[in-house]
């Protein structure tokens, strides 16, 4: 589909800033993408029809509701972070997938609770003794002021409108609590290589990737305070080989396709990486350059209310 061919219909406002200033970048996936003057997020013009979205019933599978170990062992340092927020001993991660951040919060201690679409998610949850809520935050009522800790890793590029969600977030975490949220960022060094050709950039799947200022404005809206921020990590192999792809002709197997080797190289490349103690190094120094010159691909914020 061309750029003549699609409908000009009026683009919906950036869902980091709400501002309806932008500009065009090109067409990925049927998708008019575009990315906002104000806050540089990228995203849809226009939102998925209902049979356009994702179908979370066949999203996860055997295949990918396990995790490698050396996620189980990053996922517990990461618990380690949370310890100095534990007061009444409440965790709530938001679209949990395979649960391994579940299960890393029940190792350290924490009473952990999920919310989630997907519904083999949820039964394989409810399997292991997590109390989850399968659905959108927002029907899941919880008490105000009732979570320590919040955790939403890569949710909110799927969400058409992030913000309400972010609302609720602040509304059950408790005063002085923490949320922990990892995300692309749309500004990061592959973003900016790559452009439309970086797989992350993915609609239906990825309907907006944030820029660090739309991330914070958004957690400030809701009136949550950023504490720490960082943007981690690259891949090379998603670099090197971006140009060297056929073209595909049908945008359904494309997507599939980078979908399945963006997952399985950043795998291998994070595993080679915590191999050994060097290799840990040598990660913390590459990551600790990225943030520094804000290229990392991966949005972290950790924000309190």
């Amino acid at each position: 589909m061309t750029s003549k061919s699609y409908p000009k219909l009026t683009a919906r406002q950036c869902p980091a800033c709400k501002s309806t200033d932008h500009f065009a970048r090109g067409i990925k996936n049927g998708f008019e993408m575009i990315t906002c003057h104000r806050c540089r997020t990228l995203y849809t013009s226009q939102l998925p029809e209902a049979e356009q979205g994702e179908d979370y019933e066949t999203y996860y599978h055997e295949n990918n509701l396990t995790a490698p170990d050396f996620i189980n062992r990053r996922l517990n340092e990461i618990m380690r972070g949370f310890a100095s927020y534990r007061q009444n001993g409440r965790l709530l991660d938001i679209g949990f997938g395979a649960g391994t951040l579940l299960e890393a919060a029940r190792r350290a201690g924490w009473e952990a609770q999920g919310v989630e679409v997907a519904g083999p998610a949820i039964e394989q949850a409810r399997m292991n003794g997590f109390k989850v809520f399968q659905g959108i935050l927002q029907d899941a009522h919880y008490p105000s002021d009732y979570f320590d800790v919040v955790t939403a890793s890569e949710v909110l590029e799927h969400v058409p409108d992030p913000q309400p969600v972010l609302n609720e977030i602040a509304r059950v975490l408790r005063p002085g609590g923490l949320i922990w949220m990892t995300t692309p960022h749309g500004r990061g060094l592959s973003a900016r290589i790559l452009g439309l050709k970086w797989s992350i950039v993915s609609p239906p799947e990825h309907l907006q990737l944030f820029s660090l200022s739309g991330g914070q404005e958004m957690l400030a809206t809701a009136g949550l305070r950023p504490v720490r921020v960082a943007t981690e990590g690259v891949n090379p192999f998603e670099l090197l080989n971006a140009f060297r792809r056929e073209k595909q002709q049908d945008p359904a197997t494309a997507m599939a396709r980078e979908g399945n080797e963006r997952v399985a190289s950043s795998y291998q490349l994070n595993e080679a990486l915590m191999a050994s103690s060097w290799r840990r190094m040598l990660k913390e120094t590459l990551n600790g350059m990225l943030n520094l010159g804000r290229l990392g691909d991966s949005l972290k914020i950790w924000a309190e209310k």
